[in-house]
């Protein structure tokens, strides 16, 4: 018999990939009942309803739901759309509400003044491995949120991954490691994909051994105490095919590379919490 122990009414607003990824995540740990999640956007009933007959959740137009039976809220929109989506809802969502926000640079403080004085509101970045129960989460709260609370996001989040606790100040760079660093591991995928082949293996079992080597490295850092240049040395003999793939990833600048790709994601996240600043103090 299925155990489930989230006993809450879950509503998402916005129908994106992000909120599909979460809801696939939470489906598939079978911890909350697909009857417990609804979900609900601004116009897009196709998609809603794409949803429902995909994973049998309850999609809603937006005056069909009921706020007031909702345990949690989670805004899931485009960031653009935040302030529109939350005078909206103002009305509806209850003061004692959790409200979980995933809307990259949007600050905790944001929702709080848009909203009710001491309404729940707790910041998440949850990445596209949530999809199959692999995202890398972080969470940061509001003053608001209850002891119990908390543990209910943490539950609810930890049905698409691991967790972790972090202050809203670290958001942004976690944006730019987790939140966009799936991309970032594609793209060198796309670029093994065509090394294999044009060496003259085919692209599909270069992606296989590819995502394994993947796979296994991360395993061996998540399970190893050693520091991550004592795993690299480890396996990089002098004058060897390690040390020479090392040597042009150098060269190419590799590793810078990497940086910047995670400071300008970071960068990019923070800039979009000014842009809105700037847009609401214009009004």
């Amino acid at each position: 018999m299925l155990k489930i122990y989230i006993q809450k009414n879950v509503a998402f607003i916005g129908a994106g990939s992000m909120a599909e990824g979460m809801i696939s995540g939470i489906i598939q740990s079978k911890k909350l009942p697909p009857r417990q999640i609804y979900v609900t956007n601004h116009t897009n009933h196709h998609r809603l309803k794409e949803l429902q007959q995909k994973y049998g959740i309850q999609g809603l137009k937006k005056e069909e739901l009921d706020y007031e039976q909702m345990d949690c809220i989670i805004l899931a929109m485009k960031p653009k759309d935040a302030e529109a989506a939350l005078m909206s809802i103002k009305p509806h969502v209850q003061p004692h509400q959790l409200i979980l926000s995933v809307l990259a640079g949007i600050s905790i403080s944001f929702i709080e003044n848009a909203l009710h004085t001491n309404q729940p509101v707790a910041r998440v970045m949850p990445n596209t491995s949530s999809t199959i129960g692999a995202s890398a989460t972080a969470i940061s709260e509001g003053s608001g949120v209850t002891a119990e609370q908390s543990q209910v996001a943490k539950q609810l989040l930890q049905c698409m991954g691991e967790v972790y606790i972090i202050d809203e100040s670290k958001m942004d760079i976690f944006t730019g490691i987790a939140g966009s660093g799936p991309a970032y591991f594609y793209y060198l995928m796309e670029h093994i994909e065509k090394a294999g082949s044009d060496a003259g293996l085919s692209r599909k079992l270069t992606r296989e051994i590819g995502a394994q080597t993947l796979l296994g490295a991360a395993k061996m850092l998540l399970e190893s105490s050693e520091d991550t240049t004592v795993l690299k040395d480890n396996i990089t003999s002098p004058n060897g095919t390690t040390a020479a793939g090392l040597k042009a990833l150098q060269e190419s600048g590799g590793g810078e590379a990497i940086e910047q790709a995670i400071k300008h994601a970071a960068k990019r996240s923070k800039s979009i919490s000014l842009e809105l600043k700037q847009l609401v103090t214009a009004r």
